[in-house]
């Protein structure tokens, strides 16, 4: 510490239960009724509002904002897990809202993984053993099942479900209400118990700084893959041949192209 500095205390409520394993950060804030446990590490920046419950195994990363009733770490939901050791990490600039519920993996040494900047909205529920990458928004009791993928940029609509082994394409968005039981292509607009994709994602490809040219092309691809009554594997031919092959068609091309490696329309799965 440079001469003259003074040390940054953590700010912990006198009601809070913290074990004395706990690897907190000196700025950490943390408020009434909070339980840390032990092996848990919180990172410089973060904040604990009320009633959080940090379980052990987890690590959480900095400037992250977690608020109340929130449960972060507990054990899977999954008749397979033994009680073998297994982790939560979670990045940075994290927003996570009151009563969201987010399980370690089961299997040991395996990690349920959250990213950077992402908000989670109150009670969504993810799952052991998933992935969120960056940037994604999941509304209000969105519920994410084990074994789930969701990849940048994504936004989920509120009280939608999520199959386990789901994975969602980059800078997709799913609508409200939705039952998603196979994987949700990059790019594009998806909905309804039906899994439906509608069109493109224009708004989010403009905020990603998508040109005209790209979402044109993207538009074109979309309606031979999902609004034609053209095989996939054929309209996929048809894609490479007559569409622009611009960087974000050749991701959704590789994207579905990958779901013949999977089961039931999901590619991850086993």
């Amino acid at each position: 510490m440079p001469p003259g500095a003074t040390k940054t205390v953590a700010r912990i409520h006198p009601t809070s239960v913290i074990d004395p394993d706990a690897q907190i950060a000196d700025d950490v804030e943390i408020g009434p009724y909070c339980v840390v446990h032990a092996n848990v590490k919180i990172g410089a920046g973060s904040k604990l509002a009320s009633n959080v419950t940090v379980i052990g195994g987890t690590t959480i990363g900095e400037r992250n904002v977690i608020e109340q009733g929130a449960v972060l770490g507990g054990d899977p939901q999954d008749r397979k897990y033994a009680g073998e050791p297994t982790y939560l990490v979670i990045g940075d600039d994290n927003v996570i809202r009151e009563y969201v519920t987010i399980h370690r993996a089961t299997g040991e040494g395996n990690t349920t993984t959250i990213g950077d900047r992402n908000y989670l909205m109150a009670f969504v529920h993810v799952g052991h053993n998933s992935t969120l990458h960056n940037d994604i928004t999941l509304a209000n009791s969105v519920g994410c099942s084990g074994h789930v993928t969701i990849e940048n940029n994504v936004t989920v609509g509120g009280l939608t479900g999520l199959h386990q082994w789901v994975r969602v394409g980059r800078a997709a968005m799913v609508g409200g209400m939705s039952r998603i039981v196979r994987d949700v292509p990059p790019f594009m607009i998806t909905e309804g118990i039906d899994q439906k994709v509608r069109d493109i994602n224009a708004v989010g490809l403009r905020r990603l700084g998508i040109t005209q040219e790209g979402r044109l092309a993207l538009h074109k691809a979309a309606k031979l893959l999902f609004r034609s009554q053209i095989p996939l594997s054929e309209a996929l031919e048809i894609v490479q041949r007559e569409v622009k092959i611009t960087p974000e068609v050749q991701e959704l091309i590789t994207f579905l192209e990958r779901l013949y490696k999977g089961k039931m329309g999901r590619g991850d799965q086993p």
